[in-house]
């Protein structure tokens, strides 16, 4: 593999390092695309990758949980409960907003 070709994972982590001001725009326009065709995985990718750009053990210990717990949950595969995910994103030193929606409410 050429230097000029990265994986986008690697690519990722290495701007969040650089700049971790890009974690909250970047996770925003994850959530922001969660109801399209993938957008659960690209959200547990982003998570993913900010947690690398962190550092795995770091994120997992001030989430309380083990690093490797921390892999399932972010993985392609994962599901995180809300106590989860909110347990990972203050370990990251996120918390969770939430804003109004473009669409109208679903009829009950």
């Amino acid at each position: 593999m050429s230097q000029t070709h990265r994986p986008h994972d690697e690519t990722m982590i290495e701007l969040l390092k650089e700049d971790p001001a890009l974690v909250d725009e970047y996770l925003a326009a994850s959530l922001a695309a969660i109801d399209e065709p993938g957008g659960r995985e690209g959200l547990l990718a982003s998570l993913r990758q900010v947690a690398a750009a962190q550092g795995m053990a770091q994120v997992a210990e001030r989430a309380g949980m083990q690093r490797e717990s921390l892999y399932r949950t972010l993985s392609p595969r994962g599901n995180p409960t809300l106590k989860t995910l909110l347990a990972v994103l203050s370990g990251a030193g996120l918390r969770l907003s939430v804003e109004k929606s473009h669409q109208e409410p679903a009829a009950a």
